[in-house]
């Protein structure tokens, strides 16, 4: 490589941040310790959510298993290509939670194995229980394999976090006094309340605001998987976390991974900073919508052959209608990748169907907002799991295995 990703000065501020939380190690055994079940459900109730989690055991006992539709189907996987199931949407407890209580009454719906948020990292969100509760519901009582978590980098927050950050690092972040005590990164160019449509604003210094969010939501909640929005946080994150084994990102579509060109600059990133045991912070890259399926073929094939530790490629198949074409349908794009033998995380963003907050905006409303319409978002989740469902059958009937969460197996 040429230049470095990172400066002597980068580098030393990274691992300031690191230390002033304990140091790597020491982050990575609070993250699993807070990731246990029992921990969960104790916090979670003292923070008022005890009665929503019994609401979700009593559905998840509702659900179908995987092996009964294999059994009545006749099934055999005798192709290669592995299917991945993937939703978006899980907007905290009270959305998964609907959700699910509808799906339970449903009882025929596999649930998909990796669960996305959008939430923005609010100190309400993050510190009243709602993140603790959900990833509960989720990882331990649903099985997710993944639950991604969204550090969007214009949420507002306490100017003591900010204070904390500078102190630690010796960088000094450009924000907004918004009275009461409350600040925001300043957003520069096309800045919105929650950081330019997912946080991929990431100007200056502010990876170290973004790194500073996913810390704080980690040694709250247990959390350890994240959205990664931009090129300068993607390095930063893999260079913080190669110290911290807990934590694994997923780079969104919206860093525009459309092509074969830019998957080769993330796997330079990707090669720049394994860990010593040869793993990678990345676990998922997520291929944009713009990408064929031949596309996607030749990126499976390039990072197979490129010696670099195994990450999971996903691509949308059906989109919210405000987030581009509203006809956008990727199905048979996927069959063909499965046909060739691939393996692709299937993510819904939507059910191809026009509903009530089966939209972007609906990432970016208050806490206060969330809760008000938590059944109207969960209609919309309900719904996509339901599509996710109905065409990861589809793709099983072709002879391909597919993943679904813990709950939806008798494994």
């Amino acid at each position: 490589m040429h230049f470095p990703f990172l400066s002597p000065k980068d580098l030393k501020a990274i691992e300031a941040l690191r230390e002033s939380y304990g140091g790597g190690a020491e982050i990575s055994r609070n993250i699993k310790a807070l990731g246990l079940y029992e921990g969960r459900k104790k916090t979670a109730g003292n923070k008022g959510w005890g009665e929503m989690l019994e609401q979700a055991e009593s559905a998840a006992k509702r659900l179908p298993k995987v092996e009964d539709f294999i059994a009545k189907e006749g099934i055999r996987p005798t192709r290669e290509g592995i299917c991945t199931t993937q939703v978006s949407g899980f907007q905290g407890a009270r959305v998964t939670v609907e959700a699910l209580k509808r799906l339970g009454d449903k009882g025929d719906a596999l649930l998909p194995a990796e669960m996305i948020s959008v939430v923005p990292m609010t100190e309400e969100y993050v510190y009243s229980g709602n993140l603790l509760a959900t990833l509960a519901v989720t990882e331990n009582i649903l099985g997710a394999s993944k639950f991604c978590s969204t550090n969007l980098i214009g949420t507002p927050l306490p100017e003591e976090r900010f204070q904390r950050l500078e102190k630690a690092t010796g960088e000094k972040f450009e924000r907004v006094d918004l009275g009461n005590g409350m600040s925001q990164i300043k957003l520069k160019n096309q800045g919105t309340a929650f950081g330019n449509f997912g946080g991929i604003e990431i100007g200056n210094n502010n990876h170290l605001a973004y790194l500073d969010g996913i810390t704080r939501a980690a040694l709250e909640t247990g959390a350890s998987f994240f959205l990664n929005p931009s090129w300068s946080t993607i390095v930063a994150a893999c260079c913080y976390a190669r110290e911290i084994p807990a934590l694994s990102f997923k780079i969104s579509m919206l860093l525009s991974t459309q092509n074969a060109v830019q998957l080769r600059m993330l796997m330079n990133i990707v090669k720049e900073y394994l860990r010593d045991d040869g793993t990678t912070p990345i676990y998922e890259i997520n291929i944009g919508n713009a990408a064929t399926a031949e596309t996607f073929i030749q990126c499976v094939r390039e990072l197979r052959e490129s010696g670099l530790p195994r990450i999971s490629l996903a691509a949308h198949l059906r989109i919210n209608p405000d987030l581009g074409r509203s006809d956008f349908d990727w199905t048979e794009s996927a069959h063909r990748v499965f046909e060739a033998g691939c393996d692709l995380t299937i993510k819904y963003e939507s059910d191809g169907e026009s509903r009530p907050y089966d939209t972007m905006e609906a990432y970016f409303l208050s806490d206060a907002e969330r809760k008000d319409k938590a059944g109207l978002i969960g209609d919309v989740l309900f719904h996509k799991c339901l599509r996710c469902d109905r065409d990861a059958k589809a793709i099983m009937r072709k002879g391909h295995e597919a993943r679904f969460a813990r709950i939806s197996t008798r494994g």
